[in-house]
């Protein structure tokens, strides 16, 4: 199910230290129903049943939104469950691997950091979208490589796909990204880190109007 029309909004990253195993599928659907266009499971954790049952639960409560379930940097974990897409890094086999396994209908996105000569590679390779950040202190990666803003309006001029930016975006800072040329804001603790998720989506959400 590609659906490369719906990257364009609030692009919401779970984080297990954030959201408790036993609510993860009701959290993450409290940030669709205030808004998340795009759903990213994040989980470093190395327990693969534990990471699959948690994959094909969020995916099935995705479908019934209609919002579509990404994987981080897994793509065996996304075929399994049957996720729309996955999320991998700057490296080339990996998106190549993505691509073959999950087919031309998966949505397929990749990390470029503060680089726009990955970005235009993998364009060029098929990526659906590709995200650029840190652009701001990040609680969750607070030693993430940082982008500049230009960086942004660089690639909306030479770029056809969607563009994604992450990394300490509030609500506050986010309408510079937008004005530079986001299409969409990747956040983790400004919606998952926050007492209401939805009421947090929503102040995302709501700049996309």
């Amino acid at each position: 199910m590609k659906t490369p029309s719906r990257c364009r909004g609030l692009y919401a990253i779970t984080d297990a230290l954030l959201i408790p195993d036993d609510r993860l599928v009701d959290v993450v659907e409290q940030a669709i129903l205030g808004g998340a266009r795009l759903i990213q499971y994040r989980d470093k954790n190395t327990d693969p049943t534990r990471r699959l049952a948690q994959v094909r639960a969020l995916n099935a409560m995705c479908r019934r939104h209609e919002v579509p379930l990404i994987v981080n940097d897994d793509v065996k974990l996304a075929a399994q469950a049957g996720a729309a897409g996955v999320h991998v890094g700057q490296d080339d086999p990996a998106f190549a691997h993505a691509r073959a396994r999950l087919g031309a209908d998966a949505l397929i996105g990749v990390s470029c950091y503060d680089r726009l000569d990955l970005a235009l590679a993998a364009a060029d390779e098929g990526a659906d979208y590709v995200a650029f950040g840190a652009f701001f202190p990040s609680p969750t990666k607070p030693t993430e490589i940082r982008a500049p803003i230009e960086l942004l309006r660089a690639a909306r001029a030479a770029l056809h796909i969607p563009v994604v930016a992450i990394g300490g975006i509030t609500p506050d800072n986010a309408p510079l990204l937008l004005a530079a040329g986001a299409d969409m804001l990747a956040v983790v603790s400004g919606v998952f880190g926050q007492p209401d998720i939805q009421a947090a989506a929503r102040r995302y959400a709501t700049l996309f109007a």
